[in-house]
């Protein structure tokens, strides 16, 4: 961190013989002022200037370049897409461009279709904005922003999770220091790890080499690799199969390769909490979730078990929480063990007064 004006000019000042006056509003006093100013600014920018070589420090653009010397690019964000099932009229047509949506977030017909006989058809959507705010629940897409003719109603049967933010400077960075500190050669394990990685969506992955020990099989040839999207969450069948396709196109000729999601394993809380006055228990739910899913997120895929010291850390500094009793994690008062291929799911969460 560069020095302040006030270190520099007390910097200048000492250079100035003492039997000079240097008390403030004195020759030497005032006219070392400017020039500390602007040493200030000099420092500033020529600091600003070295962290922008550097992938420890450099962001946005500037990290780009530092990263895209060894092949590597930012992903991009993505929008949801999904199939939502429309009902009305036999003979009312479903028009490409035309919009449907949930309280806050519209999609966009993705096809023409008409709907026949059984007053029902499925239609592909894609979110009009790119990042995670396509992420909805089951039953969440319910509305025509615009009366469609014929059209009766809409709603998606399954939740959409496939909308992701661009890559943040943070999981670029970490990308980038995996790919030079552990060398990726010749199909080894980070190889695999690394091509995984190169995938929009994909936001983690384990790779179990010699893994297919089937019928007696001693598992040589044959690669595992087990993804997460970048939510740190579970991925669905399309981000396996795009994983899987790009990693066909890089690997050694000989191997065979598997690629699935992470399984999960649900997380179910129960406690019971002191609040303090004024606060609501449902708040305090909202919030201790929101903690929840950002440690979860944290030790998705790194750790090997979810503490439950730290979870009832977290319940106590949750806002309006003054203390707990009861805390069970799956029923229990114990460490939560997660396997290779585990990743924790928030499950049930219920606080009581």
């Amino acid at each position: 961190m560069s020095d302040s004006k006030e270190v520099i000019q007390a910097r200048l000042l000492a250079n100035i013989n003492d039997s000079y006056d240097k008390t403030e509003g004195s020759f030497f006093h005032d006219a070392e002022i400017p020039i500390a100013i602007e040493l200030e600014k000099f420092y500033k920018e020529q600091e600003e200037q070295w962290n922008r070589g550097y992938a420890d420090t450099a962001t946005d653009k500037d990290l780009e370049k530092i990263v895209g010397d060894y092949g590597i690019t930012r992903k991009t964000a993505t929008k949801a897409t999904s199939v939502v099932i429309i009902t009305g009229t036999i003979g009312s047509i479903i028009t490409k461009g035309d919009k449907v949506a949930s309280d806050s977030i519209e999609f966009v017909f993705m096809e023409n279709k008409i709907i026949d006989a059984t007053l029902q058809v499925s239609v592909n959507v894609e979110c009009e904005n790119e990042g995670i705010i396509g992420n909805i629940p089951i039953g969440a897409i319910k509305f025509f922003p615009v009366t469609l003719a014929g059209l009766v109603s809409v709603t998606n049967p399954t939740n959409i999770t496939n909308g992701y933010d661009a890559e943040t400077d943070k999981d670029l960075r970490t990308r980038y220091y995996e790919y030079i500190r552990t060398p990726a050669t010749s199909g080894n394990p980070s190889h695999y790890r690394n091509w995984a990685k190169e995938v929009i969506g994909v936001g983690n992955a384990k790779v179990f080499p010699l893994w297919d020990k089937s019928n007696g099989k001693d598992g040589a040839g044959t690669v595992k690799v087990v993804i997460i999207d970048s939510n740190k969450s579970l991925v669905d069948t399309t981000l396996i199969n795009k994983t899987y396709e790009h990693i066909e196109e890089e690997r050694p000729i000989g191997a065979t390769v598997t690629v699935v999601g992470a399984t999960g394993k649900a997380i179910n809380i129960t406690a019971k909490v002191t609040i303090a006055t004024g606060y609501n228990i449902s708040i305090i739910q909202q919030e201790f979730l929101r903690t929840l899913g950002n440690y979860l997120k944290d030790i998705t895929f790194i750790d090997t078990y979810l503490s439950y010291a730290k979870l009832g850390n977290i319940l106590l500094n949750t806002t309006g929480v003054i203390d707990y009793t009861d805390l069970k994690i799956n029923n229990a008062i114990v460490n939560i063990g997660l396997e290779d291929e585990e990743i924790p799911i928030i499950g049930t969460i219920q606080l009581e007064v």
